[in-house]
């Protein structure tokens, strides 16, 4: 089995759009995140699948009615840390305190304890390594930050491409790393989110099916935006061509082929997974 993810947070809180929407003017902008979960979970619904919605602690604290329609659909809640900001940029005291307030506010809105975490970016690599220690000491069971690629924001492509238990500081934490498709000695970017907008549905699906040929899940991710071609739009004149393209290319493609994705491929949450590693 594999899993699906979504990583819950505005349109606003993503990386590339910075520039246009700086952090001090979020709470006066438009909210749309649960345009894009309604969607989720109706795909969701359809195609009988349970995922893992890892949600910023933000969200939780701004918009819970998001957090609740998550709940009573029944997936699983995990923490997608608080602010939004990367590991490395909060360093191990910020990056603890907003993990630990994202648990916070979220574990009044789960019925269940929040056992998973994905960092903002992918944001635990080689020079953040603190953080795994820091996960465990939190009292959590599994991560999903690791990307096995090179990328320039984010990567460790000599990691793991399996799911895999680490010994984290005396304490054990698996980690779920994203998908990846190993072609010609080099771990291509398969899991989702930009890479299933910007490239061919085919790409995402030979991937998966590979990984689930060597006997070993894929974790897919996604964004609410990327499930609302409506959201407000930054200029590419302060974000940036390449930004621009990274964020807006392909919008109306993610519902259809995530659709498809459900429809043929086996999914459940990541804490079912994490729970099958020895």
């Amino acid at each position: 089995m594999n899993a699906i993810s979504i990583d819950v947070e505005e349109y606003f809180h993503a990386v590339n759009l910075r520039a246009a929407f700086p952090e001090r003017e979020w709470g006066r902008l438009p909210r749309r995140a649960i345009v894009g979960v309604e969607t989720a979970l109706r795909l969701l619904d359809r195609a009988g699948r349970k995922a893992t919605f890892f949600v910023l602690g933000w969200i939780a604290e701004h918009e819970p009615e998001v957090v609740r329609a998550i709940v009573s659909a029944g997936h699983e809640i995990a923490s997608h840390g608080h602010s939004h900001r990367m590991a490395h940029e909060l360093g191990p005291d910020g990056f603890e305190a907003d993990v630990r307030r994202s648990l916070e506010l979220l574990a009044p809105l789960s019925p269940r304890p929040i056992r998973g975490f994905r960092a903002s970016t992918f944001s635990i690599m080689e020079s953040t390594w603190w953080a795994v220690a820091l996960l465990a000491k939190l009292g959590l069971d599994y991560d999903s930050s690791i990307f096995p690629v090179r990328h320039d924001r984010y990567g460790m492509p000599r990691f793991s491409r399996v799911p895999v238990a680490l010994d984290a500081g005396g304490r054990r934490l698996v980690e779920l790393p994203l998908l990846t498709w190993r072609v010609a000695g080099q771990n291509l970017p398969a899991a989702g989110g930009g890479y299933l907008r910007q490239l061919p549905l085919w790409f995402t699906r030979r991937a998966l099916a590979a990984m689930n040929r060597a006997g070993a899940p894929g974790v897919v991710y996604l964004h609410p935006w990327e499930l609302d071609p409506g959201q407000p739009r930054a200029s590419p004149s302060v974000i940036g061509r390449l930004g621009h393209l990274r964020h807006y290319r392909n919008l109306d493609q993610t519902e259809p082929r995530l659709a498809r994705l459900l429809a043929d491929f086996p999914f459940g949450t990541c804490a079912e997974l994490a729970a099958a590693v020895a």
